[in-house]
């Protein structure tokens, strides 16, 4: 019986050479947020599937190909964006956003040498163009000046942080369920790590009950860390409900009802080219493009439990490593490498897709978040990212979460206000495909920046399903 579980929905993917085809083929549809999903269970591949893997993956199809966008194109359409909200000149863009991706491993490289002192790391965007170190402890660390985009980005040490990122991360893990309980409304929680704390999610009306300042002395009582209260009017963190418009159809055996979904990147086993989307999708999917074509997407398996929202569709047809990244799905973007969940930061502008609410970039907030609810057959545990609003709506879920060419995630799903506004929406890294599915990458598509060095595993007390 499918589950719905959460998430944005995003087409973002195109048939190796029937652009809509692959992209809408593995959309997902959400389901009603208030429904709480099942554990997902992986199944196996129908017998219809090929009886051996072959040697290689079969050469795309090359008919109907949307426009390409070379890696200097991509970025620089999201620098378009990047110019809008910071008011910047678009060649000023550009240079963070390259030295954003570009300064990846200076950071991870501070990380490992501060472990035992690193409290968060931030990108600033005003008034001036920086890096931001937190530190706990009161011993200075020199500054520092990277060359990262063409431009010398500044990197910043503050002291003074009351946890480590290693505690805020053990602290969450281990008094989620207290937290939650501590109030009355369920809340989302996550880290700031531009301030070195966990922040819970509020109701208003739980702070109005006791005051914020003291809401905030219980909780970091609870948990043991620096704990903000951050009061949202914001309905409860939610899967996104399934929206018309969407390119891929499929039927819930729950209720007989169609329900149409959007899709994220393709994936591959090595043997075939699948799109990952959104694990409260129907099952058996439908991709119905806009000349009338159609492409059974048959059913590989879904993964929704606790640190994932992921289901994959496989094609007979060979798909492309590519994705729509414009509102009007005119023109796709290879993929060419990913970020892992370990070097996300504070601040890191991201873009997303949606089948709903087209192209739109934002920063990230929270780290290591916690939807609230029993939303991922049960509650969540502290996987995910959050990325500002205003742009998400229900019909986003699975939509693919990139910057250029390079892939960060799945949306899952996003809390909104009492006028359906978007608060925020969250995304699952890549890091959690299910095991065996890679990202299915693009030769040719030359990374805008050099790729990081490997990303240490994800801590020891979060699940993996990496190999």
């Amino acid at each position: 019986m499918k589950r719905r579980l959460t998430a944005l929905a995003a087409v973002v993917w195109a048939l190796a050479g029937v652009p809509e085809v692959a992209a809408a083929g593995a959309a997902q549809a959400t389901g009603a947020a208030q429904d709480a999903p099942p554990a997902s269970v992986a199944v196996p591949l129908p017998a219809a599937g090929p009886a051996a893997a072959p040697t290689s993956l079969p050469s795309p199809t090359a008919i109907l190909s949307p426009a390409r966008q070379s890696a200097s194109d991509a970025i620089a359409q999201d620098a378009g964006e990047y110019a809008r909200m910071y008011g910047v000149s678009l060649a000023e863009a550009r240079a963070r956003l390259v030295a954003q991706e570009e300064t990846v491993r200076f950071t991870d490289a501070i990380a490992i040498e501060l472990s035992d002192r690193l409290a968060g790391i931030a990108i600033e965007h005003r008034p001036t163009y920086r890096i931001v170190i937190l530190l706990t402890g009161d011993e200075a660390v020199a500054d520092r000046v990277v060359s990262a985009g063409g431009m010398a980005v500044p990197i910043t040490f503050r002291t003074g942080a009351r946890a480590t990122k290693a505690q805020l991360e053990l602290a969450l893990a281990s008094h989620q369920a207290a937290l939650a309980a501590a109030v009355a409304h369920p809340p989302g929680m996550g880290i700031d790590l531009s301030t070195g704390e966990l922040v819970v999610i509020v109701n208003p009306r739980d702070a109005d009950r006791e005051g914020v300042a003291a809401l905030t002395a219980r909780l970091s009582g609870i948990a043991g860390v620096p704990v903000r209260a951050r009061v949202d009017r914001v309905v409860a963190s939610a899967n996104m409900a399934v929206e018309g418009g969407a390119r891929v159809t499929g039927i819930d055996p729950a209720d007989g009802r169609r329900y149409a979904c959007t899709t994220g990147f393709v994936v591959t086993d090595g043997a075939r080219t699948a799109v990952a989307t959104a694990a409260h999708c129907p099952d058996q999917l439908s991709y119905a493009g806009p000349g009338g074509e159609r492409q059974a997407l048959p059913f590989v398996g879904q993964w929704g439990w606790g640190y994932q929202d992921v289901q994959v569709n496989a094609s007979d047809v060979a798909l492309s490593p590519s994705f729509f990244a414009d509102t009007d799905k005119t023109i796709s973007r290879g993929v060419a490498g990913r970020r892992a969940l370990t070097s996300m930061r504070a601040g890191d502008v991201v873009c997303h897709r949606g089948e709903r609410t087209g192209y739109s970039c934002a920063p990230v907030e929270l780290v290591s978040f916690a939807p609230a609810g029993q939303l991922c057959g049960g509650a969540c545990l502290p996987t995910w990212v959050t990325v500002a609003g205003p742009s998400c709506q229900s019909g986003d879920s699975g939509a693919p979460v990139f910057l250029g060419n390079r892939a960060f995630g799945l949306v899952k799903g996003g809390s909104y206000r009492s006028d359906r506004s978007c608060a925020f929406y969250f995304f699952m890294s890549t890091d959690y495909l299910p095991t065996g599915w890679r990202l299915l990458e693009d030769a040719s598509a030359a990374p805008t920046t050099p790729a990081p060095p490997p990303a240490p595993s994800p801590p020891h007390y979060y699940p993996s399903t990496r190999p």
